[in-house]
């Protein structure tokens, strides 16, 4: 490039710089236009937290006391008789307001006895100067109202701020004549409306509390649930694999064809689990007491477990037989993995009024199996607080003649009439 060439393109780039600057300052009040819009939109939305800004207090009710500057003004330029008795009033009463307005944002302390008694004395005082002196007096009268308002927010106020009104009327009455339903009007306004406007924003506080509290409380039952479903089903799912693989390693050296049935079902559980899971994790799980019973009596004999299984009455309702699905899949899981037994009775019998579930092995594992004891989050104790949500029952421990036992019942209300698709519901084979 010659030394022209060069010249000419940094004089071009110069002159392409400031236009560049120029066209980005441009664009730069169209962003900011752009970005308080997408945050407006996302508050109308929801997404964006307004914070409400900190709580009201006795600082929100110091200013009117600038309603009294004229009274001072008088004690101040000694228009007022016997100033220093007009100074020692109106020292009382700025330390009775004061002391009242910062106890009225304090619900216990707002009800207190001291509360009320230092309003009651208030209100003397503010009579005695107003009667007293008149004048720019008498506009303490419409801080009594305020001061009462702050105080009195329950079904008492209507009469009594009335009173106060009234007696404001009077007083102001004696003193300036007709003149005095202005201050009577605007004590009455005063007490009205300081008592509405602080209800309503105790209210909105107190609304927006249980608002995160249901909030708070909604992701902790979430997690719960999700807590509970995933230890039903890894904990089912993986004790299946491991006695199905068990069984594959047992029969691989004399029967290849067993074995690769073991391991084929081992894929057809992994299969089932991910898609549980998946279910679990968006909160569509839907179980069902047949598919669970099919899989318990495939995971017993798997375990060298005899499945008996007697299914008899009408079909359930989908959240009944979920319900009873885990119970199926827990009790079996256990006896898969504690029990010992060479025998495992599965029996769901239902009633006009209860459905019974009965799950009883025969094994000798009845002290190393969990018992469902407190509250806690996963096993026999979740699903016991599932039943319990439900109007049902848990029963669960070793068998008088050995063995170990599971009962659960729930009530059949009328969502479980369901209507039966063929013929009725024979005994089915289950397993978990």
């Amino acid at each position: 490039m010659t030394g022209r060439d060069g010249v000419r393109s940094r004089w071009a780039r110069g002159r392409a710089a400031p236009r560049q600057g120029r066209e980005r300052t441009r664009r730069r009040p169209e962003d900011v236009r752009r970005a308080k819009a997408a945050c407006r939109a996302a508050r109308r939305a929801g997404k964006a937290e307004e914070h409400p800004g900190p709580p009201a207090n006795g600082f929100s009710l110091l200013p009117w006391l600038l309603m009294g500057m004229g009274a001072f003004s008088n004690v101040f330029q000694g228009r007022t008789p016997d100033p220093w008795i007009g100074g020692l009033g109106l020292l009382a009463f700025n330390s009775l307001y004061i002391y009242v307005a910062f106890r009225a944002f304090d619900r216990e302390r707002r009800a207190a006895l001291p509360t009320r008694v230092a309003l009651g004395v208030l209100a003397a005082v503010t009579c005695t100067l107003a009667a007293g002196y008149g004048g720019t007096w008498l506009l303490f009268f419409p801080l009594l109202g305020l001061a009462t308002g702050a105080v009195l927010r329950g079904p008492q106020l209507r009469g009594l701020g009335t009173a106060v009104a009234v007696l404001a009327g009077v007083v102001s009455g004696l003193r300036d004549g007709w003149n005095g339903l202005g201050i009577a009007y605007a004590t009455w306004i005063s007490t009205m409306v300081t008592a509405a406007i602080l209800s309503l924003s105790e209210a909105v506080r107190e609304l927006r509390a249980a608002r995160e509290e249901l909030a708070r409380r909604a992701v902790e039952q979430e997690r719960l649930r999700f807590s509970r479903d995933l230890h039903d089903l890894l904990g089912h799912t993986l004790s299946v694999i491991v006695v199905k693989s068990e069984a594959a390693r047992r029969l691989a050296p004399r029967d290849m064809a067993a074995a690769l049935a073991q391991v084929t079902d081992i894929e057809s559980v992994g299969r089932q689990a991910l898609t549980e899971i998946r279910e679990a994790v968006t909160g569509y799980r839907q179980g069902s007491l047949s598919t669970e019973l099919d899989g318990a009596r495939s995971a017993l004999a798997a375990a060298g477990i005899e499945p008996v299984v007697q299914r008899s009455g009408a079909p359930l309702a989908p959240q009944t037989e979920a319900l009873l699905g885990w119970v199926v899949r827990e009790a079996v899981t256990n006896a898969v993995r504690h029990s010992g037994a060479r025998r495992c009775e599965i029996t769901v019998d239902r009633s006009a009024e209860r459905v019974r579930l009965r799950v009883c092995d025969d094994g000798d594992g009845s002290a190393s199996r969990p018992v469902p004891e407190g509250v806690g989050g996963t096993g026999l104790t979740g699903l016991t607080e599932r039943l319990a949500a439900a109007g049902g029952s848990l029963r669960a421990g070793p068998s008088p003649r050995g063995g170990f036992t599971v009962t659960a019942e729930l009530p059949v209300g009328a969502d479980d009439i369901a209507e039966p698709s063929g013929s009725p519901l024979a005994p089915a084979p289950g397993t978990v």
